[in-house]
């Protein structure tokens, strides 16, 4: 496969008209995928935003001409129902073709407690996950829909705008749960270099996806291996790594599986990471040269399709750097393939 190289936009972050911005830059320096979050609270209390991710891609879209858009992830299982997750980005699919696609994921507590949905355990949340990907496949591609499932029901459901071909999906893992579902239905897996371990990969992800695909008879290297790499770009590096603490609570696997939602307490629990930690788990650059030899690392653990989350002191002069200096490096070095 072709390394693609991608841009995450933030809503917890930035306003949803900065993050536009951003977007129009990323294009320009080269990006070639936007990826965006979709949360109902953010990971920080204070400075944080919480812009809505469906309205906001249809406008990334417009002001964009050819990079593709979609989510990093969205959860269609409890405050969302799959049909109208369908819907949804049937709609983006139909009005911007090939330049949508979907990242799902078995959510967090702060976006479904607050608006009243149970936070049920993680084993019911893969289920609700996998149910909901065959009711997306099946409006996508079929006419009046009759599906009965043990978390969702569609009775002859029928999407009167329909995509000319099924919208890519890749599913977030890091564990084998959800990696052996990426195996199963998604075109993509998707994991983060927060959590990422080598073998831990190599050991137990990459065998679940392999296990998936063979249950559901599909090519597994039809899949591709996606990666969101946190990153803070600054000639000093103190700097760069305090601009990143923002997002310290995703470091803490605890938040994402307890009934954690408060922002404030969040928060809270991220300050109490060190910056030795932050620095350690992520691509803390100061030049372009260590934004490359970081990337190259994820590269040769097998990944081809690589999206920065940049939380950097000066955002435009990371997608400036990265984009003049970074990508066209790793373009050329990986042109034919990432293996």
């Amino acid at each position: 496969m072709v390394l693609k190289i991608g841009y995450a936009t933030e809503h917890e972050q930035y306003s949803p008209t900065k993050l536009l911005d951003f977007t129009v830059l990323a294009e320009q320096y080269g990006f070639e995928a936007i990826w965006t979050s979709d949360h109902f609270h953010p990971w920080a209390h204070k400075g944080a935003s919480g812009g809505f991710s469906w309205v906001w891609m249809a406008a990334a879209a417009e002001r964009t001409k050819k990079v593709e858009v979609g989510t990093a992830v969205i959860a269609p299982t409890l405050r969302y129902n799959p049909a109208i997750v369908a819907q949804a980005f049937a709609t983006l699919a139909v009005m911007y073709p090939n330049r949508i696609f979907i990242g799902l994921g078995t959510g967090e507590a702060m976006n479904e407690i607050p608006v009243g949905c149970e936070w049920p355990p993680f084993r019911e949340r893969c289920e609700r996950l996998e149910e909901a990907i065959k009711v997306m496949k099946l409006l996508w591609t079929k006419e009046f829909v009759n599906f009965k499932g043990k978390y969702y029901n569609l009775k002859k459901a029928n999407l009167y705008t329909r995509p000319n071909k099924p919208i890519p999906i890749y599913v977030a893992a890091s564990g084998p749960r959800s990696a052996e579902i990426a195996g199963k239905y998604a075109d993509g897996f998707l994991t983060y270099s927060g959590l990422l371990r080598p073998r831990h990969l190599k050991e137990v992800l990459y065998p679940a996806i392999e296990r998936g695909a063979k249950a559901t008879g599909r090519d597994l290297k039809s899949i591709e291996n996606a990666l969101q790499v946190t990153v803070s770009y600054d000639e000093d590096f103190n700097k760069a790594v305090a601009s990143c603490r923002f997002w310290a609570a995703c470091l803490l696997p605890f938040t994402s599986k307890y009934p954690i939602y408060d922002p404030r307490e969040i928060e809270a629990h991220g300050n109490m990471v060190d910056e030795k930690l932050l620095a350690e788990r992520w691509l803390i650059a100061t030049n372009p040269d260590e934004g490359i030899k970081k990337t190259e690392e994820y590269i040769k653990l097998g990944f081809t399709n690589i999206h920065y989350l940049s939380s950097s002191p000066d955002e435009e002069k990371f997608l400036k750097t990265f984009g003049e200096r970074v990508l066209p490096y790793l373009k050329e070095t990986y042109s034919e393939s990432a293996g």
